[in-house]
């Protein structure tokens, strides 16, 4: 039923700023800066291989201005939306209704371009008993896939993963195999780390959830960081310093034949990690 992690959403107050943070770390400029006047937002998108990634700030009334000043208030700018992309959002509505979950009735959603281009689509919000906490729904898209720019070696291709952590994995598995239908490919515990880790994977990316039963402060699922793929971590990290952004060193990733650093800068408060693959395919 779901196909595809669409995009994640980063909440930021200074949508330009932002802007210009993404800009350096990516390697690339955004394919899309609009507004979504009956929400009261406005964003800016980055395109890559598998997902989108989403900067989205308040600049007006609306209920997405409410989301976003309410979570900045609270938790600050950061990592605060996973969409799931489904093919057929009345057939998957109509799945989950069978499933035993209530819904309310699709919507319609769009945006405009600062070119006033149009960008279409349908989302299904989702209950928090399938959520988990995590502002999250499901999107069909009604217009073309946003163009993607050409990447270079130093650039960010693709979205490696998205780290969420939960004090309930089996509930997890509940809603994100079962109901979800999305492919379960790992489920172990790291001696290293006394956790118990759940691999989702999924066009190319994977949830990665790590359950931690000992966290009294965590009652609802959380997102927590992104991983991002690049095809030669030497270039990336070299021009990210250029750039006076703050990079680890580069290491070896727990993941064999793979080489990680983690950027720590100019993210807006999002845990950032860079990965290459060093085993081609």
């Amino acid at each position: 039923m779901i196909e595809n992690i669409d995009h994640v959403i980063v909440v930021v107050e200074d949508l330009s700023s932002a802007e210009e943070n993404y800009k350096k770390i990516f390697g690339i400029d955004p394919v899309w800066k609009g507004k979504h006047a009956e929400l009261g937002t406005a964003n800016v998108l980055f395109n890559f291989e598998n997902a989108y990634f989403e900067l989205l700030a308040a600049n007006g009334p609306g209920i997405g201005a409410d989301f976003i000043n309410n979570t900045i208030t609270e938790k600050g700018e950061g990592l605060s939306g996973l969409v799931l992309r489904t093919k057929d959002i009345v057939k998957f509505r109509d799945n989950i209704i069978k499933s035993g979950y209530p819904l309310s009735e699709v919507s319609n959603g769009h945006g405009i371009s600062e070119q006033n281009q149009k960008r279409g689509w349908l989302y299904q919000f989702l209950p928090y008993e399938l959520t988990r906490g995590i502002f999250s729904f499901v999107i069909e898209h009604k217009s073309p896939d946003l163009p993607l720019l050409a990447h270079d070696q130093s650039s960010i291709n693709k979205l490696e993963q998205v780290v969420i952590r939960t004090n309930d994995g089996d509930g997890f598995i509940k809603i994100y195999r079962d109901v979800f239908g999305i492919r379960l490919a790992l489920d172990s515990f790291i001696e290293a780390w006394k956790k118990r880790i759940l691999f989702f994977r999924l066009n190319k990316t994977t949830i990665e959830v790590i359950e931690d039963k000992d966290d009294e402060n965590l009652t609802n699922d959380s997102l927590w960081g992104l991983a991002w793929g690049v095809k030669d971590i030497v270039q990336t990290r070299e021009r990210l310093l250029s750039k006076n952004i703050q990079v680890s060193g580069i290491k070896p990733g727990v993941k064999e034949d793979t080489l990680v650093a983690t950027i720590s800068s100019h993210t807006n408060n999002v845990p950032t990690l860079l990965i290459e693959h060093t085993k081609k395919a």
